[in-house]
């Protein structure tokens, strides 16, 4: 356990910035109208024996604002690409045109408007739990710290309001992030 403010602030910045990249990658995985390659993320094909992110049978791409495009690379797996975007839950209708799979993206209606803007919600309170699960352990170092009379309670204090500091930065960060993930959804 490291007994210096920076270093331990340093662990603490690590795992709240994992928390932003996270709800960065699910927001990204949110259809919000637009083409977006990360749209596809969640997608697994059934490909040589197992279930493989479709990262690893094809590339990704957009090729007009509403309009994704998956280039296979092995022509077999075309029609098991196909079915693996139409039956992800994101409510797309692919098409294959030899090798490469063309995927629409339809307007929002206001119902899933809605459901996605509580999804957004669900994963930005996911992610300020995690935040604030990072702020405990850091608590509990702090506290363990001195109980160890390794620093003083007034050290202690001080580190302690440091952390709340950080965490109330990073559940802002958040708090925006989901804003702006509303109002785009809202918008598009």
């Amino acid at each position: 356990m490291s007994t210096d403010l920076p270093s331990i602030k340093t662990d603490l910045t690590r795992r709240m910035d994992g928390a932003i990249e996270t709800l960065k990658r699910e927001f990204g995985g949110l259809r919000t109208g637009r083409a977006s390659p990360a749209l596809l993320d969640p997608v697994r094909v059934e490909a040589y024996g197992s279930e493989v992110p479709l990262s690893q049978v094809g590339t990704v791409g957009v090729s007009e604002a509403r309009m994704l495009t998956v280039q296979v690379w092995d022509r077999t797996l075309v029609n098991v690409t196909v079915k693996a975007i139409r039956d992800c839950g994101l409510g797309l209708n692919p098409a294959a045109d030899g090798q490469i799979i063309r995927v629409p993206i339809p307007t929002l209606t206001g119902e899933r408007r809605a459901e996605l803007a509580k999804a957004a919600n669900r994963y930005a309170e996911g992610a300020k739990i995690a935040v604030r699960g990072v702020r405990r352990d850091g608590m509990e170092q702090i506290k363990a710290l001195e109980k160890k009379s390794i620093i003083s309670q007034d050290d202690e204090k001080r580190w302690s309001e440091e952390v709340q500091k950080l965490t109330d930065q990073y559940v802002k960060k958040l708090d925006e992030m989901a804003a702006e993930k509303d109002k785009e959804i809202k918008t598009v």
